[in-house]
């Protein structure tokens, strides 16, 4: 795995260290070295970074303000930081914002590479971690007639609860898949990130939504009612676009 860094210091010869550092780690691959923390925030909006090497001491924004930032930068989660600094007072600073790691300056490749593996480390647990998360959320089972049938969440469309029986409907599948199970059941096992109850008896795909009324969604051509019991719900989830 190699992390896409970037270094920030306001001091030259500091920077021109730190910079030469990531160069010389073959897991590290150096993206950018500013002097600025606004400049670096700008590189992070615009290319996805994983690491930051951060000064904590600089005269625009100090290190502690643009870590705050990173955490809300568009994209979502920021980049993790390793703070640099001639100073021993910011520990606690450090804490608060998650910093990974904390090289007190004048410091060797050695202490350097000490804390880059750190980051690295991270990083191939959180990819170990979404990979399988991702891998046992792909799919559910039906009971269909007298077998389970085995779908894919992802093709998921919306699903419409009966008496006794839920229609499941499908990207590319012109019949529902008519299943032996509730509609509250299957609520609880389907991700409130991706899937949302609109009405008493739908429950759609938040990624399959083309268009919306006041009450009423659409996926595709399909009209789906949204119920006044789950409006604030959904207009809540609304409002990240607005």
């Amino acid at each position: 795995m190699v992390l896409k860094c970037i270094a920030v210091d306001d001091e030259p010869l500091a920077l021109g260290l730190v910079c030469s550092f990531v160069e010389q780690t073959p897991f590290l691959t150096l993206k950018g070295c500013f002097s600025s923390g606004l400049k670096a925030l700008e590189m992070v909006r615009e290319e996805e970074i994983d690491l930051i090497f951060l000064d904590i001491q600089m005269p625009d924004l100090n290190g502690i303000q643009v870590a705050r930032l990173l955490d809300h930068h568009p994209g979502g989660p920021g980049p993790r930081v390793i703070f640099t600094t001639a100073f021993n007072n910011f520990a606690m600073d450090g804490y608060k914002v998650d910093a990974l790691d904390y090289l007190l300056k004048p410091f060797d490749y050695e202490e350097f590479l000490i804390a880059a593996n750190k980051a690295r480390n991270y990083a191939e647990m959180k990819t170990s971690v979404n990979h399988h998360t991702e891998s046992a959320d792909a799919f559910i089972f039906l009971k269909v007639e007298y077998q389970l049938l085995k779908v894919a969440i992802k093709d998921i469309l919306y699903i419409e609860g009966l008496k006794d029986y839920v229609k499941v409907y499908l990207e590319n599948n012109d019949k529902p898949i008519l299943s032996l199970t509730s509609l509250k059941d299957l609520e609880v096992k389907l991700s409130s990130s991706t899937f949302m109850r609109v009405h008493r008896s739908y429950i759609v795909s938040l990624d399959k939504i083309t268009a919306v009324t006041k009450s009423t969604l659409y996926i595709g051509d399909r009209m789906i009612s949204l119920s006044e019991q789950h409006k604030e719900a959904f207009n809540s989830y609304l409002k990240k676009w607005l």
